[in-house]
C-alpha cells in the first residue's frame, strides 16, 4: 500500500513572518522557491567576478533607463520569492523600498551559474517561465557560454538559445544595446 504524504508549501506571507520571528536567520542565505525554503549555494570567486563585471557592463550600456538589482529579492507568485544575481527592472521611485519587484516590472533576469547551472537552467527556469519573465540568461561561467531563456509559457520557455562566448545578445527591452558574452566572463589570456 502506497501511503501519499502531505506537504505544507510556504507563502511569501509565511516566509516573512519566519524571518520577522526568527525561525529563519535574516542573514541565512535562503530563498522561497514553489513555496520551498531553499539553500542558496555559496558564491565563488568567479561568481562574484561575473556579477560585478555584468553590472558595470550593464549600467554602461544603459545608463539610467532600469533599475539593476544585485542579489535581491523580487516576488514572483504567492509562492516564489527567489534572489536572482542581476535583474533588471523599471524604475521606481522609491526603489522598491516598499514592496518587492514582481513580473511586470522586470526586463531581464541573469544568474551566474559557477556551481548552479542544472538549477538555473532546470527549476529555476520553469519557474521563471511560469511567472512570465519574457527574458531570461544563465551566465555559465565555466563554459564559458550564455544560456538565453524566452518564450515563457507553463510549460517552461519555448526558446532556449546557448550562446558561444564570441556571441552578441541584445536583452529583448533594449535591442537598441547589445553585449558581447565575452564581456561578461573573465578574459582570456594567451601566452
Amino acid at each position: 500500500m502506497t501511503t501519499l504524504l502531505e506537504i505544507h508549501l510556504f507563502t511569501v506571507q509565511d516566509y516573512h513572518l519566519m524571518i520577522e520571528t526568527g525561525i529563519i536567520d535574516e542573514d541565512e542565505k535562503v530563498e522561497l522557491l514553489t513555496g520551498q525554503i531553499v539553500k542558496m549555494a555559496s558564491k565563488g570567486t568567479a561568481h562574484n567576478a561575473a556579477v560585478k563585471r555584468t553590472v558595470e557592463l550593464l549600467q554602461d550600456r544603459l545608463g539610467k533607463s532600469v533599475l539593476i538589482s544585485v542579489q535581491d529579492s523580487i516576488k514572483l507568485n504567492d509562492n516564489s520569492e527567489p534572489e536572482p544575481d542581476i535583474a533588471l527592472l523599471v524604475r521606481d521611485p522609491l526603489y522598491y523600498e516598499d514592496r518587492h519587484p514582481t513580473p511586470s516590472e522586470i526586463y531581464l533576469i541573469i544568474e551566474i551559474a559557477d556551481t548552479t547551472l542544472r538549477k538555473d537552467c532546470g527549476i529555476k527556469a520553469q519557474i521563471y517561465a511560469q511567472s512570465g519573465i519574457i527574458d531570461y540568461w544563465v551566465l555559465d561561467v565555466n563554459d564559458r557560454q550564455l544560456h538565453v531563456f524566452r518564450e515563457p509559457s507553463q510549460e517552461g520557455y519555448k526558446s532556449e538559445l546557448i550562446l558561444a562566448d564570441s556571441m552578441t545578445i541584445s536583452p529583448l527591452h533594449f535591442p537598441d544595446t547589445s553585449f558581447i558574452v565575452s564581456e561578461m566572463l573573465r578574459p582570456l589570456t594567451t601566452a
